[in-house]
Protein backbone atom coordinates (compact mmCIF):
# COMPACT_ATOMS: atom_id res chain seq x y z
CA UNK A 1 0.00 0.00 0.00
CA UNK A 2 1.40 3.38 -0.98
CA UNK A 3 2.25 5.91 1.69
CA UNK A 4 -0.08 8.91 1.49
CA UNK A 5 2.15 11.01 3.70
CA UNK A 6 4.76 11.60 1.00
CA UNK A 7 5.75 15.11 -0.01
CA UNK A 8 3.45 16.68 -2.61
CA UNK A 9 4.84 16.82 -6.14
CA UNK A 10 4.10 19.27 -8.92
CA UNK A 11 4.04 18.18 -12.57
CA UNK A 12 7.40 19.82 -13.28
CA UNK A 13 8.97 17.83 -10.43
CA UNK A 14 8.05 14.45 -11.90
CA UNK A 15 10.76 14.39 -14.57
CA UNK A 16 8.30 14.79 -17.44
CA UNK A 17 9.29 15.81 -20.97
CA UNK A 18 8.99 19.56 -21.71
CA UNK A 19 6.53 18.85 -24.54
CA UNK A 20 4.32 16.93 -22.16
CA UNK A 21 4.53 19.69 -19.55
CA UNK A 22 3.53 22.23 -22.20
CA UNK A 23 0.48 20.14 -23.14
CA UNK A 24 -0.49 19.79 -19.46
CA UNK A 25 -0.22 23.57 -19.04
CA UNK A 26 -2.44 24.09 -22.10
CA UNK A 27 -5.16 22.09 -20.30
CA UNK A 28 -5.08 24.62 -17.47
CA UNK A 29 -3.95 22.07 -14.88
CA UNK A 30 -1.88 23.91 -12.30
CA UNK A 31 -1.52 21.06 -9.84
CA UNK A 32 -1.89 17.28 -10.13
CA UNK A 33 -4.87 15.67 -8.43
CA UNK A 34 -4.17 13.22 -5.62
CA UNK A 35 -4.39 10.16 -7.87
CA UNK A 36 -2.08 11.81 -10.43
CA UNK A 37 0.40 12.93 -7.80
CA UNK A 38 0.69 9.42 -6.33
CA UNK A 39 0.42 7.23 -9.42
CA UNK A 40 2.51 9.03 -12.05
CA UNK A 41 5.90 8.73 -10.26
CA UNK A 42 5.23 5.06 -9.49
CA UNK A 43 4.20 4.40 -13.10
CA UNK A 44 7.35 6.12 -14.38
CA UNK A 45 9.37 3.75 -12.18
CA UNK A 46 7.81 0.85 -14.10
CA UNK A 47 5.59 -0.48 -11.31
CA UNK A 48 2.25 -2.18 -11.86
CA UNK A 49 -0.61 -0.20 -10.32
CA UNK A 50 -4.02 -0.98 -8.90
CA UNK A 51 -5.56 2.44 -8.30
CA UNK A 52 -8.86 3.21 -6.63
CA UNK A 53 -10.07 6.80 -6.69
CA UNK A 54 -13.53 8.23 -6.95
CA UNK A 55 -15.19 9.38 -10.15
CA UNK A 56 -13.95 12.75 -11.39
CA UNK A 57 -10.58 12.52 -9.63
CA UNK A 58 -8.45 12.58 -12.81
CA UNK A 59 -7.78 8.85 -13.26
CA UNK A 60 -7.58 9.06 -17.06
CA UNK A 61 -4.71 11.56 -17.08
CA UNK A 62 -3.05 9.52 -14.32
CA UNK A 63 -2.34 6.72 -16.79
CA UNK A 64 -2.15 8.73 -20.06
CA UNK A 65 0.71 10.97 -18.83
CA UNK A 66 3.12 8.09 -17.93
CA UNK A 67 2.20 6.29 -21.17
CA UNK A 68 3.18 9.32 -23.27
CA UNK A 69 6.34 9.89 -21.24
CA UNK A 70 7.48 6.29 -21.63
CA UNK A 71 6.80 6.35 -25.39
CA UNK A 72 8.81 9.57 -25.76
CA UNK A 73 11.69 8.02 -23.80
CA UNK A 74 11.64 4.92 -25.99
CA UNK A 75 11.57 6.83 -29.28
CA UNK A 76 15.25 7.70 -28.96
CA UNK A 77 16.30 4.06 -29.21
CA UNK A 78 13.38 2.70 -31.26
CA UNK A 79 14.31 0.99 -34.53
CA UNK A 80 10.79 0.73 -35.93
CA UNK A 81 7.24 1.95 -35.28
CA UNK A 82 5.15 -0.35 -33.07
CA UNK A 83 2.13 -0.40 -30.77
CA UNK A 84 3.49 0.22 -27.28
CA UNK A 85 0.35 0.79 -25.18
CA UNK A 86 -3.13 -0.72 -25.11
CA UNK A 87 -5.98 0.97 -23.23
CA UNK A 88 -9.12 -1.10 -22.61
CA UNK A 89 -12.40 0.36 -21.35
CA UNK A 90 -15.82 -1.30 -21.07
CA UNK A 91 -17.76 1.39 -22.98
CA UNK A 92 -17.30 3.18 -26.30
CA UNK A 93 -17.94 6.55 -24.70
CA UNK A 94 -15.08 5.89 -22.26
CA UNK A 95 -12.83 4.96 -25.18
CA UNK A 96 -13.66 8.27 -26.84
CA UNK A 97 -12.89 10.11 -23.61
CA UNK A 98 -9.53 8.35 -23.14
CA UNK A 99 -8.66 9.07 -26.78
CA UNK A 100 -9.40 12.78 -26.40
CA UNK A 101 -7.22 12.93 -23.29
CA UNK A 102 -4.43 11.14 -25.13
CA UNK A 103 -4.65 13.51 -28.12
CA UNK A 104 -4.74 16.60 -25.88
CA UNK A 105 -1.76 15.51 -23.78
CA UNK A 106 0.30 14.56 -26.86
CA UNK A 107 -0.62 17.74 -28.75
CA UNK A 108 2.95 19.10 -28.49
CA UNK A 109 4.52 15.83 -29.64
CA UNK A 110 1.87 14.54 -32.05
CA UNK A 111 4.48 13.44 -34.61
CA UNK A 112 6.18 11.22 -32.04
CA UNK A 113 3.07 9.87 -30.26
CA UNK A 114 0.08 8.71 -32.28
CA UNK A 115 -3.18 7.45 -30.75
CA UNK A 116 -6.04 5.50 -32.32
CA UNK A 117 -9.52 4.75 -30.99
CA UNK A 118 -10.88 1.57 -32.59
CA UNK A 119 -14.04 1.28 -30.50
CA UNK A 120 -16.39 2.92 -33.03
CA UNK A 121 -19.13 1.19 -34.96
CA UNK A 122 -17.16 1.32 -38.24
CA UNK A 123 -16.49 -1.98 -39.99
CA UNK A 124 -13.33 -3.74 -38.79
CA UNK A 125 -11.87 -3.92 -42.29
CA UNK A 126 -12.14 -0.13 -42.68
CA UNK A 127 -9.92 0.30 -39.60
CA UNK A 128 -7.25 -2.07 -40.88
CA UNK A 129 -5.25 0.60 -42.81
CA UNK A 130 -5.00 2.78 -39.69
CA UNK A 131 -3.80 -0.16 -37.60
CA UNK A 132 -1.25 -1.10 -40.25
CA UNK A 133 0.43 2.23 -39.54
CA UNK A 134 1.06 0.90 -35.99
CA UNK A 135 -0.05 3.78 -33.76
CA UNK A 136 1.79 4.07 -30.46
CA UNK A 137 -1.41 3.87 -28.38
CA UNK A 138 -4.47 1.79 -29.26
CA UNK A 139 -7.72 2.37 -27.36
CA UNK A 140 -10.76 0.11 -27.55
CA UNK A 141 -13.19 -2.22 -25.84
CA UNK A 142 -11.94 -5.78 -25.13
CA UNK A 143 -14.22 -7.37 -27.74
CA UNK A 144 -13.17 -4.89 -30.45
CA UNK A 145 -9.45 -5.27 -29.77
CA UNK A 146 -9.76 -9.06 -29.76
CA UNK A 147 -11.64 -8.99 -33.07
CA UNK A 148 -8.80 -7.01 -34.68
CA UNK A 149 -6.17 -9.38 -33.25
CA UNK A 150 -8.02 -12.46 -34.50
CA UNK A 151 -8.56 -10.74 -37.86
CA UNK A 152 -4.82 -10.20 -38.26
CA UNK A 153 -5.09 -6.40 -38.11
CA UNK A 154 -3.27 -5.97 -34.79
CA UNK A 155 -0.18 -7.68 -33.41
CA UNK A 156 0.85 -7.01 -29.82
CA UNK A 157 2.92 -10.02 -28.70
CA UNK A 158 6.28 -8.60 -29.75
CA UNK A 159 5.83 -4.90 -29.05
CA UNK A 160 3.37 -4.13 -26.23
CA UNK A 161 4.92 -2.54 -23.14
CA UNK A 162 1.90 -1.10 -21.27
CA UNK A 163 -1.66 -2.33 -20.65
CA UNK A 164 -4.37 -0.22 -19.01
CA UNK A 165 -7.85 -1.37 -17.99
CA UNK A 166 -9.96 1.64 -17.07
CA UNK A 167 -13.16 1.30 -14.99
CA UNK A 168 -11.93 -2.20 -14.20
CA UNK A 169 -14.86 -3.04 -11.94
CA UNK A 170 -17.22 -2.81 -14.94
CA UNK A 171 -15.28 -5.03 -17.34
CA UNK A 172 -16.72 -8.37 -16.18
CA UNK A 173 -20.21 -6.99 -15.57
CA UNK A 174 -20.28 -5.80 -19.20
CA UNK A 175 -19.65 -9.40 -20.27
CA UNK A 176 -15.95 -9.16 -21.17
CA UNK A 177 -14.52 -11.89 -18.92
CA UNK A 178 -14.04 -14.40 -21.73
CA UNK A 179 -12.67 -11.72 -24.09
CA UNK A 180 -10.12 -10.56 -21.51
CA UNK A 181 -8.87 -14.08 -20.83
CA UNK A 182 -8.53 -14.79 -24.56
CA UNK A 183 -6.88 -11.43 -25.15
CA UNK A 184 -4.19 -12.10 -22.54
CA UNK A 185 -2.98 -15.05 -24.61
CA UNK A 186 -2.08 -12.60 -27.40
CA UNK A 187 0.01 -10.32 -25.17
CA UNK A 188 3.70 -10.65 -24.24
CA UNK A 189 4.62 -12.34 -20.96
CA UNK A 190 6.14 -9.15 -19.52
CA UNK A 191 4.45 -5.75 -19.61
CA UNK A 192 3.54 -2.96 -17.24
CA UNK A 193 -0.13 -2.94 -16.26
CA UNK A 194 -2.53 -0.46 -14.66
CA UNK A 195 -6.00 -1.20 -13.29
CA UNK A 196 -8.01 1.96 -12.66
CA UNK A 197 -11.31 1.82 -10.84
CA UNK A 198 -13.69 3.74 -8.58
CA UNK A 199 -14.25 0.64 -6.42
CA UNK A 200 -12.20 -2.42 -5.48
CA UNK A 201 -14.83 -5.07 -6.15
CA UNK A 202 -14.44 -8.84 -6.41
CA UNK A 203 -14.19 -8.48 -10.20
CA UNK A 204 -11.25 -6.11 -9.78
CA UNK A 205 -9.52 -8.59 -7.47
CA UNK A 206 -10.02 -11.30 -10.11
CA UNK A 207 -8.50 -9.04 -12.77
CA UNK A 208 -5.63 -8.24 -10.43
CA UNK A 209 -4.65 -11.93 -10.28
CA UNK A 210 -4.87 -12.27 -14.06
CA UNK A 211 -2.95 -9.15 -15.07
CA UNK A 212 -0.84 -7.55 -12.34
CA UNK A 213 2.56 -8.62 -11.00
CA UNK A 214 3.46 -7.42 -7.48
CA UNK A 215 1.37 -4.24 -7.92
CA UNK A 216 1.35 -1.11 -5.80
CA UNK A 217 -2.21 -0.57 -4.54
CA UNK A 218 -3.36 3.03 -4.28
CA UNK A 219 -6.53 3.47 -2.26
CA UNK A 220 -6.40 7.20 -1.98
CA UNK A 221 -9.87 8.44 -1.17
CA UNK A 222 -12.02 6.93 1.56
CA UNK A 223 -14.94 9.20 0.75
CA UNK A 224 -16.94 7.77 -2.15
CA UNK A 225 -18.44 11.17 -3.00
CA UNK A 226 -17.20 14.78 -2.78
CA UNK A 227 -17.42 16.51 0.58
CA UNK A 228 -20.69 18.08 1.74
CA UNK A 229 -19.36 21.62 1.16
CA UNK A 230 -19.11 20.83 -2.58
CA UNK A 231 -21.90 18.29 -3.12
CA UNK A 232 -25.33 18.83 -1.60
CA UNK A 233 -27.68 15.84 -1.74
CA UNK A 234 -31.45 16.05 -1.31
CA UNK A 235 -34.47 13.84 -1.72
CA UNK A 236 -38.16 14.60 -2.13
CA UNK A 237 -40.67 11.95 -1.10
CA UNK A 238 -43.67 12.00 -3.40
CA UNK A 239 -46.24 9.88 -5.16
CA UNK A 240 -45.13 8.29 -8.40
CA UNK A 241 -47.70 10.38 -10.30
CA UNK A 242 -46.29 13.56 -8.75
CA UNK A 243 -42.81 13.10 -10.22
CA UNK A 244 -43.83 14.61 -13.54
CA UNK A 245 -45.51 17.54 -11.78
CA UNK A 246 -42.41 18.15 -9.68
CA UNK A 247 -39.93 18.01 -12.55
CA UNK A 248 -42.12 20.35 -14.61
CA UNK A 249 -42.32 22.95 -11.84
CA UNK A 250 -38.64 22.62 -10.86
CA UNK A 251 -37.53 23.29 -14.44
CA UNK A 252 -40.19 25.75 -15.53
CA UNK A 253 -39.93 27.92 -12.42
CA UNK A 254 -36.14 27.79 -12.74
CA UNK A 255 -35.63 26.36 -9.29
CA UNK A 256 -33.03 24.13 -10.91
CA UNK A 257 -30.43 26.23 -12.71
CA UNK A 258 -27.44 25.30 -14.80
CA UNK A 259 -26.51 22.16 -16.72
CA UNK A 260 -28.51 19.17 -15.53
CA UNK A 261 -28.47 15.41 -16.09
CA UNK A 262 -31.80 13.73 -15.43
CA UNK A 263 -31.51 9.95 -14.87
CA UNK A 264 -34.27 7.44 -15.58
CA UNK A 265 -34.29 3.65 -15.38
CA UNK A 266 -35.64 2.64 -18.80
CA UNK A 267 -35.54 3.77 -22.41
CA UNK A 268 -39.34 4.11 -22.65
CA UNK A 269 -39.26 6.30 -19.56
CA UNK A 270 -36.58 8.42 -21.20
CA UNK A 271 -38.80 9.27 -24.19
CA UNK A 272 -41.93 9.59 -22.06
CA UNK A 273 -40.22 12.30 -20.03
CA UNK A 274 -38.85 14.07 -23.10
CA UNK A 275 -42.29 14.17 -24.74
CA UNK A 276 -43.83 15.42 -21.50
CA UNK A 277 -41.35 18.30 -21.20
CA UNK A 278 -41.85 19.22 -24.85
CA UNK A 279 -45.44 20.15 -24.00
CA UNK A 280 -44.01 23.07 -22.00
CA UNK A 281 -41.31 24.00 -24.53
CA UNK A 282 -38.56 22.64 -22.27
CA UNK A 283 -35.92 21.26 -24.70
CA UNK A 284 -33.91 18.18 -23.74
CA UNK A 285 -31.86 15.57 -25.55
CA UNK A 286 -31.92 11.88 -24.71
CA UNK A 287 -28.96 9.59 -24.21
CA UNK A 288 -29.42 5.81 -24.30
CA UNK A 289 -27.97 2.60 -25.68
CA UNK A 290 -30.14 2.57 -28.83
CA UNK A 291 -28.47 5.65 -30.30
CA UNK A 292 -25.37 5.24 -32.51
CA UNK A 293 -22.11 5.67 -30.62
CA UNK A 294 -21.00 8.67 -32.71
CA UNK A 295 -24.25 10.46 -31.89
CA UNK A 296 -23.89 9.65 -28.20
CA UNK A 297 -20.36 11.04 -28.10
CA UNK A 298 -21.48 14.11 -30.06
CA UNK A 299 -24.29 14.75 -27.54
CA UNK A 300 -21.81 14.60 -24.66
CA UNK A 301 -19.43 16.95 -26.50
CA UNK A 302 -22.14 19.51 -27.21
CA UNK A 303 -23.44 19.26 -23.65
CA UNK A 304 -19.91 19.99 -22.40
CA UNK A 305 -19.68 22.97 -24.77
CA UNK A 306 -22.89 24.40 -23.31
CA UNK A 307 -25.16 23.81 -26.30
CA UNK A 308 -27.62 21.90 -24.12
CA UNK A 309 -28.61 22.44 -20.50
CA UNK A 310 -30.66 19.28 -20.00
CA UNK A 311 -29.86 15.66 -20.86
CA UNK A 312 -32.25 12.81 -20.05
CA UNK A 313 -30.04 9.76 -19.63
CA UNK A 314 -30.96 6.10 -19.31
CA UNK A 315 -28.71 4.49 -16.74
CA UNK A 316 -27.21 1.32 -18.26
CA UNK A 317 -27.59 -0.55 -14.96
CA UNK A 318 -31.36 -0.61 -15.50
CA UNK A 319 -31.30 -1.88 -19.10
CA UNK A 320 -31.32 -5.53 -18.09
CA UNK A 321 -34.35 -4.94 -15.90
CA UNK A 322 -36.20 -3.49 -18.87
CA UNK A 323 -35.25 -6.45 -21.03
CA UNK A 324 -36.51 -8.94 -18.43
CA UNK A 325 -39.82 -7.12 -18.16
CA UNK A 326 -40.22 -7.31 -21.94
CA UNK A 327 -39.76 -11.08 -21.89
CA UNK A 328 -43.10 -11.50 -20.12
CA UNK A 329 -44.98 -9.92 -23.00
CA UNK A 330 -46.61 -11.85 -25.83
CA UNK A 331 -47.56 -11.40 -29.48
CA UNK A 332 -46.63 -8.15 -31.17
CA UNK A 333 -45.24 -6.73 -27.96
CA UNK A 334 -42.78 -9.60 -27.76
CA UNK A 335 -41.62 -8.99 -31.33
CA UNK A 336 -41.24 -5.28 -30.53
CA UNK A 337 -39.19 -6.13 -27.44
CA UNK A 338 -36.92 -8.35 -29.52
CA UNK A 339 -36.49 -5.63 -32.13
CA UNK A 340 -35.56 -2.99 -29.56
CA UNK A 341 -33.22 -5.35 -27.74
CA UNK A 342 -31.20 -5.89 -30.92
CA UNK A 343 -30.61 -2.17 -31.19
CA UNK A 344 -29.16 -1.80 -27.71
CA UNK A 345 -25.41 -1.41 -27.43
CA UNK A 346 -23.86 -3.41 -24.62
CA UNK A 347 -20.79 -1.17 -24.82
CA UNK A 348 -22.81 1.79 -23.50
CA UNK A 349 -22.38 3.68 -20.26
CA UNK A 350 -23.60 7.02 -18.97
CA UNK A 351 -23.43 7.02 -15.21
CA UNK A 352 -19.89 5.60 -15.16
CA UNK A 353 -16.71 7.37 -16.12
CA UNK A 354 -17.93 9.71 -18.88
CA UNK A 355 -16.51 13.18 -18.38
CA UNK A 356 -19.58 15.40 -18.31
CA UNK A 357 -18.19 18.86 -17.59
CA UNK A 358 -19.59 21.69 -15.45
CA UNK A 359 -22.69 19.75 -14.40
CA UNK A 360 -24.58 21.80 -11.81
CA UNK A 361 -27.28 19.25 -10.99
CA UNK A 362 -27.99 15.54 -11.13
CA UNK A 363 -31.65 14.60 -10.75
CA UNK A 364 -32.68 11.00 -10.12
CA UNK A 365 -36.15 10.93 -11.62
CA UNK A 366 -35.99 7.19 -10.92
CA UNK A 367 -33.83 6.07 -8.01
CA UNK A 368 -31.22 3.44 -9.00
CA UNK A 369 -31.53 -0.14 -7.79
CA UNK A 370 -27.90 -0.30 -6.54
CA UNK A 371 -26.07 2.05 -4.19
CA UNK A 372 -23.03 1.93 -6.47
CA UNK A 373 -25.15 3.22 -9.35
CA UNK A 374 -26.32 6.11 -7.17
CA UNK A 375 -22.72 6.99 -6.32
CA UNK A 376 -21.68 7.04 -9.95
CA UNK A 377 -24.70 9.02 -11.08
CA UNK A 378 -24.17 11.67 -8.44
CA UNK A 379 -20.45 11.66 -9.29
CA UNK A 380 -21.28 13.41 -12.57
CA UNK A 381 -21.49 16.70 -10.63
CA UNK A 382 -19.14 18.46 -8.17
CA UNK A 383 -16.13 17.29 -10.18
CA UNK A 384 -12.73 18.84 -9.61
CA UNK A 385 -13.16 21.96 -7.49
CA UNK A 386 -16.71 22.76 -8.63
CA UNK A 387 -19.91 22.57 -6.60
CA UNK A 388 -23.03 20.58 -7.42
CA UNK A 389 -26.44 19.45 -6.29
CA UNK A 390 -28.05 16.00 -6.41
CA UNK A 391 -31.82 15.65 -6.07
CA UNK A 392 -33.72 12.34 -5.96
CA UNK A 393 -37.47 12.00 -6.40
CA UNK A 394 -38.53 9.10 -4.16
CA UNK A 395 -41.80 7.22 -4.51
CA UNK A 396 -43.13 4.83 -1.85
CA UNK A 397 -41.70 1.87 -3.79
CA UNK A 398 -38.23 3.41 -3.72
CA UNK A 399 -37.99 4.14 0.02
CA UNK A 400 -36.06 0.93 0.70
CA UNK A 401 -33.52 1.85 -2.01
CA UNK A 402 -33.05 5.27 -0.45
CA UNK A 403 -32.48 3.64 2.93
CA UNK A 404 -29.84 1.34 1.46
CA UNK A 405 -27.98 4.35 0.06
CA UNK A 406 -28.20 6.14 3.42
CA UNK A 407 -26.84 3.10 5.25
CA UNK A 408 -23.78 3.06 3.00
CA UNK A 409 -23.12 6.80 2.75
CA UNK A 410 -24.13 8.18 6.16
CA UNK A 411 -21.76 7.79 9.09
CA UNK A 412 -24.33 9.18 11.53
CA UNK A 413 -27.95 8.00 11.32
CA UNK A 414 -29.12 11.25 12.94
CA UNK A 415 -27.39 13.32 10.27
CA UNK A 416 -28.34 11.87 6.87
CA UNK A 417 -26.17 12.64 3.84
CA UNK A 418 -29.18 12.75 1.53
CA UNK A 419 -31.18 15.44 3.27
CA UNK A 420 -34.99 15.55 2.99
CA UNK A 421 -36.72 18.55 1.48
CA UNK A 422 -40.28 19.05 2.60
CA UNK A 423 -42.28 21.86 1.16
CA UNK A 424 -45.91 22.70 0.65
CA UNK A 425 -47.17 20.73 -2.33
CA UNK A 426 -50.30 22.88 -2.31
CA UNK A 427 -48.20 25.78 -3.61
CA UNK A 428 -47.82 23.99 -6.93
CA UNK A 429 -51.33 22.50 -7.05
CA UNK A 430 -52.21 25.08 -9.69
CA UNK A 431 -49.83 23.31 -12.07
CA UNK A 432 -51.32 19.86 -11.54
CA UNK A 433 -54.01 20.21 -14.22
CA UNK A 434 -51.42 21.29 -16.79
CA UNK A 435 -49.13 18.39 -15.88
CA UNK A 436 -51.96 15.84 -16.11
CA UNK A 437 -53.13 17.31 -19.41
CA UNK A 438 -49.62 17.06 -20.87
CA UNK A 439 -49.09 13.55 -19.53
CA UNK A 440 -52.32 12.33 -21.14
CA UNK A 441 -50.85 13.30 -24.51
CA UNK A 442 -47.88 11.00 -23.94
CA UNK A 443 -49.39 7.63 -24.87
CA UNK A 444 -47.64 4.31 -25.42
CA UNK A 445 -48.07 4.82 -29.15
CA UNK A 446 -46.50 8.29 -29.08
CA UNK A 447 -43.56 6.96 -27.03
CA UNK A 448 -43.00 4.13 -29.53
CA UNK A 449 -43.20 6.52 -32.48
CA UNK A 450 -40.84 8.98 -30.81
CA UNK A 451 -38.41 6.19 -30.01
CA UNK A 452 -38.31 5.00 -33.61
CA UNK A 453 -38.16 8.55 -34.98
CA UNK A 454 -35.19 9.38 -32.77
CA UNK A 455 -33.33 6.23 -33.80
CA UNK A 456 -33.86 6.95 -37.51
CA UNK A 457 -32.81 10.56 -37.05
CA UNK A 458 -29.68 9.69 -35.10
CA UNK A 459 -28.66 6.97 -37.53
CA UNK A 460 -28.84 9.59 -40.28
CA UNK A 461 -26.90 12.03 -38.10
CA UNK A 462 -24.35 9.33 -37.40
CA UNK A 463 -23.68 8.87 -41.11
CA UNK A 464 -23.28 12.61 -41.48
CA UNK A 465 -20.89 12.71 -38.56
CA UNK A 466 -18.68 10.08 -40.14
CA UNK A 467 -18.39 11.71 -43.55
CA UNK A 468 -19.48 15.31 -44.11
CA UNK A 469 -18.54 16.70 -40.73
CA UNK A 470 -15.02 15.28 -40.92
CA UNK A 471 -14.38 17.75 -43.73
CA UNK A 472 -16.57 20.54 -42.33
CA UNK A 473 -15.98 20.69 -38.55
CA UNK A 474 -17.49 24.17 -38.20
CA UNK A 475 -20.84 22.90 -39.43
CA UNK A 476 -20.95 20.40 -36.57
CA UNK A 477 -22.71 22.96 -34.37
CA UNK A 478 -25.68 22.97 -36.74
CA UNK A 479 -26.56 19.40 -35.81
CA UNK A 480 -28.63 19.47 -32.63
CA UNK A 481 -30.06 16.58 -30.62
CA UNK A 482 -32.73 18.36 -28.59
CA UNK A 483 -35.26 18.89 -31.37
CA UNK A 484 -38.91 18.22 -30.53
CA UNK A 485 -40.12 14.72 -31.35
CA UNK A 486 -43.82 15.62 -31.35
CA UNK A 487 -44.00 19.27 -32.40
CA UNK A 488 -47.60 19.02 -33.59
CA UNK A 489 -48.80 18.15 -30.09
CA UNK A 490 -47.12 21.05 -28.31
CA UNK A 491 -49.61 23.66 -27.14
CA UNK A 492 -48.31 27.25 -27.37
CA UNK A 493 -50.11 28.41 -24.22
CA UNK A 494 -48.19 25.83 -22.15
CA UNK A 495 -44.87 27.53 -22.89
CA UNK A 496 -45.27 30.31 -20.31
CA UNK A 497 -46.40 30.47 -16.70
CA UNK A 498 -49.31 32.86 -16.03
CA UNK A 499 -49.02 35.00 -12.92
CA UNK A 500 -52.09 33.50 -11.24
CA UNK A 501 -50.38 30.07 -11.16
CA UNK A 502 -47.21 31.32 -9.48
CA UNK A 503 -46.69 30.10 -5.90
CA UNK A 504 -46.81 33.00 -3.41
CA UNK A 505 -43.14 32.54 -2.48
CA UNK A 506 -42.18 32.77 -6.18
CA UNK A 507 -44.14 35.93 -7.12
CA UNK A 508 -40.90 37.94 -7.04
CA UNK A 509 -39.38 35.68 -9.72
CA UNK A 510 -40.70 37.86 -12.54
CA UNK A 511 -38.63 36.24 -15.29
CA UNK A 512 -40.93 33.21 -15.54
CA UNK A 513 -44.25 35.15 -15.53
CA UNK A 514 -45.98 35.59 -18.89
CA UNK A 515 -46.93 39.24 -18.51
CA UNK A 516 -43.31 40.41 -18.35
CA UNK A 517 -40.45 39.97 -20.83
CA UNK A 518 -38.58 36.68 -20.59
CA UNK A 519 -35.28 38.49 -20.05
CA UNK A 520 -36.56 40.70 -17.21
CA UNK A 521 -34.18 40.64 -14.28
CA UNK A 522 -35.83 43.09 -11.86
CA UNK A 523 -34.34 46.09 -10.11
CA UNK A 524 -31.19 46.29 -8.02
CA UNK A 525 -32.79 44.57 -5.07
CA UNK A 526 -33.96 41.68 -7.28
CA UNK A 527 -30.53 41.41 -8.92
CA UNK A 528 -28.85 41.37 -5.51
CA UNK A 529 -31.22 38.65 -4.28
CA UNK A 530 -30.61 36.60 -7.44
CA UNK A 531 -26.84 36.93 -7.05
CA UNK A 532 -27.02 35.84 -3.44
CA UNK A 533 -29.08 32.74 -4.27
CA UNK A 534 -27.34 31.89 -7.52
CA UNK A 535 -25.06 29.23 -6.03
CA UNK A 536 -27.92 27.07 -4.74
CA UNK A 537 -30.11 25.80 -7.61
CA UNK A 538 -32.79 24.70 -5.16
CA UNK A 539 -32.78 28.01 -3.37
CA UNK A 540 -36.56 28.28 -2.91
CA UNK A 541 -36.76 25.18 -0.76
CA UNK A 542 -36.35 25.31 2.99
CA UNK A 543 -34.77 22.33 4.66
CA UNK A 544 -36.39 21.01 7.82
CA UNK A 545 -35.11 17.99 9.69
CA UNK A 546 -37.63 15.17 9.52
CA UNK A 547 -39.45 14.43 12.70
CA UNK A 548 -38.77 11.05 14.20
Amino acid sequence: MADEGEKSLAFHEMGLDDRLLKAIASQGWRHPTLIQERSIPLALEGKDLLARARTGSGKTAAFVIPIIQRILDGKQAAKEQAVKALVLTPAKELCSQAYKNCVALSSCCSREVRCLDISGSADITSQRPMLMEKPDVVIGTPSRVLAHIQGGNLELKNSLEMLVIDEADLVFSFGYEKDIKTLLGHLPKIYQAFLMSATLSEDVQALKKLILHNPVTLKLEESQLPEADRLTQYHIKCEESDKFLLIYTLLKLRLVRGKTILFVNSIDRCYRLKLFLEQFSIPACVLNSELPVSSRCHIVDQFNQGLYNLVIATDESALDAEDSSMKDKTGKAKKKAKRFKKKKDKEYGVSRGIDFQFVSNVINFDFPAQVEAYIHRVGRTARGDSQGTALSLISAQELSLLQQAEDVLSEDADNPVIKPYRFKMEEIEGFRYRAKDALRSVTKTSVREARLKEIRSEILNSEKLKSYFEDNPRDLQVLRHDKALAASRVKPHMKNVPEYLMPPSMKSNSSVITKRPQHFQGGRREQKRHKKRKEDPLRSFKYRKEES
